[in-house]
């Protein structure tokens, strides 16, 4: 697929604004739907070339549809804020974006997740492995590919790039902003929600976002619904993701704490947000892992930030390094440049 235009929902989070931005880097033109563009602009990195803030709802579909109008790509990337009526909210919203792709024709391109998946797939996980979920998140997720795999047959292109938990620099809705450590706060300790030696897996948003426009600028490579596994970073014992934390924060003495599951268990009752996470423990309870098998097969390699600059340019962003302006913007500098250099 030529460089043209691809319209980016939910490019205020973190896979949404970090996909928006490679595409930007590769030449193409990009719309941000946002309820509020002029807050939207206002609030995207300093430095960064800027996407067409479009004003809509991804509730509403008749603006995305207008939205899309002469777009090749549609990235949908947009979630309930705070896991707030996922329920209800998340079929609807990818509803709206299915209707932009029918009316304008372009390829859909959704950033999948682990949560598919339940233990008959476990340890290692290729792209045909059966989808049986074991949380109420994960079978939302299951209905989403399957209302894809459903609009595949009108012709509605689709491609799912699956990947472990995010992090990175912007994005604060995640495993590594909410378990191991704390956004806008000084490293005190390091939080782990893993049983001890297990092995997990984790994907650098960035690296998410370039492997996403890799695969949709090799058309002729995709199946009308197409679905890529990323191997990210492989945590083989989980105490990798912690020494990178203490050589990027530098301090090599920072105590790693049990993460307070308990704490959880008491509050699911009362923050959708407790609730969300804690149906997720078992994947911090046993190895799973994503083969990118079929990723290498197409594009030779997975771009791959080295962990130590993903986790720098990670705690910079969040603001929880003890490091001064300049030093912060110089830890995600360092990995923006490596991930341009892999372009």
């Amino acid at each position: 697929m030529e460089q043209g235009t691809a319209l980016v929902l939910g490019a205020t989070g973190g896979i949404g604004g970090e996909t928006a931005a490679a595409l930007l880097r590769r030449g193409w033109q990009v719309r941000a739907l946002a309820r509020d563009p002029v807050q939207a602009a206002a609030q995207w990195p300093a430095g960064l070339a800027q996407p067409e803030w479009v004003a809509g709802d991804a509730l509403d579909a008749a603006s995305v549809v207008a939205a899309a109008r002469g777009a090749a790509l549609i990235v949908h990337a947009v979630n309930p804020p705070g896991y707030r009526n996922w329920e209800t909210l998340v079929l609807p919203m990818l509803e709206s974006t299915i209707r932009a792709a029918e009316a304008s024709g372009a390829r859909i391109v959704l950033p999948g997740t682990v949560y598919n998946y339940g233990p008959d797939a476990f340890p290692d996980i290729a792209e045909s492995a059966p989808q049986r979920a074991l949380s109420r998140k994960g079978a939302i997720r299951v209905q989403m590919e399957q209302r894809l795999r459903e609009a595949a047959q009108r012709g509605v292109r689709t491609l799912i790039v699956r990947a472990g938990d995010f992090f990175g620099p912007r994005a604060r809705n995640n495993w590594f902003s909410q378990g191991l450590v704390k956004p806008g706060q000084a490293l005190a300790a390091i939080s782990d929600p893993g049983r001890r030696g297990v092995g997990h897996q984790w994907a650098y948003l960035p690296d998410v976002a370039e492997t996403i426009v890799r695969l949709v600028e090799r058309e002729s490579a995709l199946a009308v619904f197409d679905t890529f596994h990323m191997n990210g970073h492989w945590d083989a014992d989980g105490t990798q993701m912690q020494a990178a934390i203490r050589r990027a924060s530098g301090r090599p003495e920072l105590p790693v704490k049990r993460f307070p599951w308990w704490l959880l268990t008491l509050g699911s009752p009362f923050v959708p947000m407790f609730r969300e996470l804690r149906e997720m423990r078992y994947l911090w309870q046993q190895p799973v892992r994503l083969r990118n098998t079929r990723l290498l097969s197409v594009l030779g390699t997975e771009p791959h930030t080295p962990l130590d600059l993903a986790v720098g340019a990670t705690l910079a962003g969040l603001g929880c390094l003890q490091v001064d302006g300049v030093k912060a913007r110089a830890h995600q500098k360092a990995a923006i440049s490596h991930t341009s250099a892999s372009i």
